[in-house]
């Protein structure tokens, strides 16, 4: 983290509308305490408009970042893509600091202090709806920082010291807990309002109660995250989300919107050719002939013809995660595997608007709570289908297979992504009732994973909290302490926190981590037997 950060705010607000002018003036200020002076109510939109941007990597200055967090780790992670470019060894488990250090510190440099910033400056103007919005907002953030290294700085960021102490993620997600409460208690006091930030509220345009239903969701996520390290909590936690009201109809989902200056990072990396739809895709939508397949991919350019299912031509192809640097440049990858879906590709287009959470997820966490005998308000068969519909209906399609079958119903499984490799999993479609929990639990997390797309960050936690869904080993592992059969359980703190807060991240992996800086350690809710 470095010790000093120069923000323009001309950076922060102006660009917001037009772009940023060349000529401005720099503002030396700490990152650990971004100071207020500089807003007022004026500009304070602008500024929150900002906040919510940058930690999902909508911005132009996030090109770098996205990629480097998103698209090296979290994606291949998550098995939704494969790396095509030789030279990119994190597919085999190389975790490479240069490349985490720059999304490290682009979160801690840009979306951590304006989050700050909002917090404090909606807080000692009595700004109570925005607070209880940017709290919200700021639990989303950071837990997806904590579900990549563990332990972070969290509760002392801003407290203008040159060491800025780690918690627990423990802690952390007690935290969040306690910051969602005292959120959803404001918001649920101005129901039916309206926030003055209008549009400079990308997710919601200020819709009060749109907040307190996200609030809501996604203490339910946070709730089934915890599942195995403190069942109780976790129970606790999500009985009172669904209480309080979660997300039910796509109408409530939570997307930030995208705008010329603020594209969706995929519209950029795409144009670059360095990865791929994964087999692991092909071999799942293709078994399960599911219709979502031509809006999340593109077809090959030289698709195999010999591996589709009888009646249907399926032209969307994957690659083996963990190809050899030698097979890669002997290969021609990007033309016999499948690119994003034209929406994702378009030069200089916005993008699709990125997706926070949607009532897909909503229905399948309260799936998997149900078959925990929680209290979830229905069943986890009934959750399980309505996920499924919900994530059709979110693309427009009439809850059928490509064949024109009725999906939710289909005893189709995994095919193989070839002719001569088997199928990821026999795990079907339709709900089987007299299966154990645990194939239960494989079949929702399986679906989910689906839906989720392309949300890799969720999609990686999901994998290391369930072990689901089951996806193919590597081809090739870099790392002897990774085998192919395994992934990373998270990343390695980064060379800059060596560099100006040593005391604080040693401190860390001593009493917090719970094992070495590597990828083989486990996070404290990384816990299923």
């Amino acid at each position: 983290m470095k010790t000093k950060l120069i923000i323009s705010f001309c950076a922060a607000l102006v660009m917001l509308v037009a772009g940023c002018t060349e000529n401005f003036d720099e503002i030396n200020t700490d990152p650990k305490n971004l100071t207020v002076d500089q807003l007022d109510r004026g500009t304070f939109g602008f500024v929150f408009a900002r906040a919510l941007y940058e930690p999902v990597y909508v911005a132009e200055s996030a090109r770098g970042p996205f990629q480097l967090g998103h698209s090296l780790f979290a994606d291949i992670y998550a098995n939704y893509f494969a790396t095509t470019a030789p030279n990119f060894d994190s597919d085999r488990f190389i975790l490479d600091g240069r490349w985490l250090n720059g999304n490290y510190n682009y979160f801690y440099s840009n979306a951590a202090p304006l989050i700050k910033n909002v917090e404090d400056f909606s807080l000692e103007n009595e700004f109570t709806v925005e607070n209880a919005m940017i709290k919200v907002w700021k639990v989303y953030a950071y837990h997806r920082i904590t579900d990549f290294w563990g332990p972070i700085p969290f509760s002392n960021f801003g407290n203008l010291e040159l060491s800025v102490p780690y918690d627990s993620q423990e802690d952390i997600y007690n935290l969040f807990f306690d910051i969602l409460d005292e959120a959803i208690s404001v918001l649920n006091a101005n129901t039916g309002q309206t926030s003055f930030l209008g549009a400079n509220d990308v997710i919601f345009g200020g819709d009060v109660d749109s907040w307190a239903t996200f609030a809501n969701t996604l203490r339910l996520r946070l709730a089934l995250r915890v599942k195995y390290a403190d069942p109780a909590l976790a129970q606790t936690e999500a009985e009172k989300a669904v209480n309080a009201g979660v997300m039910e109809s796509n109408d409530q989902n939570a997307f930030v919107e995208t705008r010329p200056n603020f594209r969706n990072g995929y519209n950029t990396i795409t144009q670059w050719g360095e990865f791929r739809m994964s087999a692991d895709m092909e071999s799942i939508l293709k078994g399960y002939q599911d219709p979502r397949a031509p809006l999340y991919f593109t077809e090959a350019k030289d698709p195999d013809v010999e591996d589709d299912p009888d009646g249907l031509v399926f032209n969307y192809e994957g690659m083996r995660n963990g190809q050899s640097k030698a097979d890669k440049q002997g290969t021609d990858f990007n033309s016999l595997a499948s690119d994003m879906a034209g929406p994702f590709t378009v030069e200089g287009d916005p993008g699709p608007a990125w997706p926070v959470m949607k009532a897909s997820e909503a229905y399948f966490l309260r799936a998997e709570g149900a078959l925990e005998g929680w209290s979830m308000a229905g069943t986890a068969q009934e959750f399980y289908e309505m996920g499924i519909a919900t994530s059709h209906e979110e693309y427009d399609l009439d809850g059928n297979d490509l064949l024109g079958d009725p999906y939710i119903q289909s005893f189709n499984t995994p095919a193989g992504f070839d002719n001569s490799t088997p199928a990821v999993s026999t795990i079907p479609i339709a709900f089987d009732v007299g299966a154990s929990v645990e194939s239960q639990l494989e079949q929702i997390i399986t679906q989910k994973w689906i839906a989720l797309y392309p949300d890799s960050y969720e999609a990686w936690a999901e994998r290391r909290r369930t072990g689901y869904p089951t996806l193919y080993d590597r081809l090739f592992t870099d790392d002897s302490a990774i085998p192919v059969n395994e992934i990373p359980r998270r990343v390695p703190y980064v060379a800059s926190e060596f560099d100006t807060n040593r005391e604080a991240v040693e401190e860390a992996i001593a009493n917090f981590l719970g094992g070495p800086d590597d990828g083989t350690t486990r996070l404290w809710w990384d816990a299923k037997p």
